[in-house]
Protein backbone atom coordinates (compact mmCIF):
# COMPACT_ATOMS: atom_id res chain seq x y z
CA UNK A 1 0.00 0.00 0.00
CA UNK A 2 1.10 3.50 -0.63
CA UNK A 3 -0.70 6.93 -0.84
CA UNK A 4 0.15 8.01 -4.23
CA UNK A 5 3.14 10.16 -2.48
CA UNK A 6 5.78 11.18 -5.59
CA UNK A 7 8.46 9.08 -3.96
CA UNK A 8 6.07 5.99 -4.13
CA UNK A 9 5.85 6.73 -7.91
CA UNK A 10 9.41 5.92 -9.22
CA UNK A 11 9.59 3.49 -11.69
CA UNK A 12 12.45 1.26 -8.97
CA UNK A 13 9.58 1.76 -5.93
CA UNK A 14 6.65 0.55 -8.38
CA UNK A 15 8.96 -2.31 -9.54
CA UNK A 16 10.36 -3.92 -6.38
CA UNK A 17 6.71 -5.11 -5.18
CA UNK A 18 5.93 -6.46 -8.70
CA UNK A 19 9.22 -8.25 -9.26
CA UNK A 20 8.23 -9.86 -5.51
CA UNK A 21 4.71 -10.51 -6.05
CA UNK A 22 3.93 -8.09 -3.22
CA UNK A 23 -0.03 -7.63 -3.23
CA UNK A 24 -0.83 -4.27 -3.18
CA UNK A 25 -3.85 -2.43 -1.79
CA UNK A 26 -5.57 0.32 -3.46
CA UNK A 27 -5.01 3.58 -2.22
CA UNK A 28 -7.31 6.59 -3.45
CA UNK A 29 -5.53 10.02 -4.19
CA UNK A 30 -6.07 12.69 -1.99
CA UNK A 31 -7.63 9.87 0.65
CA UNK A 32 -7.94 11.16 4.53
CA UNK A 33 -4.68 10.62 6.41
CA UNK A 34 -5.91 7.59 8.80
CA UNK A 35 -2.69 7.61 10.73
CA UNK A 36 -2.83 9.90 13.96
CA UNK A 37 0.66 10.68 14.31
CA UNK A 38 0.67 12.89 10.66
CA UNK A 39 -1.96 14.59 12.93
CA UNK A 40 0.53 15.31 16.23
CA UNK A 41 2.87 16.53 13.33
CA UNK A 42 0.81 18.95 11.97
CA UNK A 43 -0.13 20.08 15.63
CA UNK A 44 3.22 20.45 16.42
CA UNK A 45 4.69 22.14 12.84
CA UNK A 46 1.42 24.97 13.65
CA UNK A 47 2.70 25.59 17.23
CA UNK A 48 6.00 26.02 16.30
CA UNK A 49 4.75 28.27 12.74
CA UNK A 50 3.01 30.33 15.33
CA UNK A 51 5.94 31.37 17.31
CA UNK A 52 6.72 35.18 17.61
CA UNK A 53 10.47 34.42 16.88
CA UNK A 54 11.05 31.43 14.35
CA UNK A 55 13.54 28.70 15.07
CA UNK A 56 16.58 29.93 12.77
CA UNK A 57 19.22 26.81 13.01
CA UNK A 58 18.93 23.11 13.47
CA UNK A 59 19.30 23.48 16.74
CA UNK A 60 17.10 26.03 17.80
CA UNK A 61 14.25 23.99 16.17
CA UNK A 62 15.04 21.04 17.88
CA UNK A 63 14.71 22.93 21.50
CA UNK A 64 11.42 24.54 19.93
CA UNK A 65 10.23 21.04 19.07
CA UNK A 66 11.12 20.04 22.39
CA UNK A 67 9.39 22.74 24.30
CA UNK A 68 6.13 22.27 22.26
CA UNK A 69 5.84 18.96 22.56
CA UNK A 70 6.02 19.48 26.67
CA UNK A 71 3.23 21.77 26.65
CA UNK A 72 1.38 20.04 23.98
CA UNK A 73 -1.89 19.01 26.30
CA UNK A 74 -2.06 15.03 26.68
CA UNK A 75 -5.66 15.82 25.96
CA UNK A 76 -5.33 17.26 22.10
CA UNK A 77 -3.44 14.20 21.16
CA UNK A 78 -6.40 11.88 22.67
CA UNK A 79 -8.92 13.91 20.71
CA UNK A 80 -6.52 13.28 17.61
CA UNK A 81 -6.17 9.44 18.48
CA UNK A 82 -9.85 9.10 18.98
CA UNK A 83 -10.91 11.28 15.53
CA UNK A 84 -8.83 9.54 13.59
CA UNK A 85 -9.94 5.91 14.67
CA UNK A 86 -13.85 7.28 14.74
CA UNK A 87 -13.65 7.97 11.00
CA UNK A 88 -12.08 4.25 10.02
CA UNK A 89 -15.11 1.74 8.94
CA UNK A 90 -14.13 -1.48 9.62
CA UNK A 91 -16.19 -4.33 7.73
Amino acid sequence: MDNNARPHRARLVRSYPESETIPQMAWPARSPDLNPIEHVWDMLGRRIAGRSVPPGTLHELQQALLQEWALLPQQAINDTIALSFSSMHFS
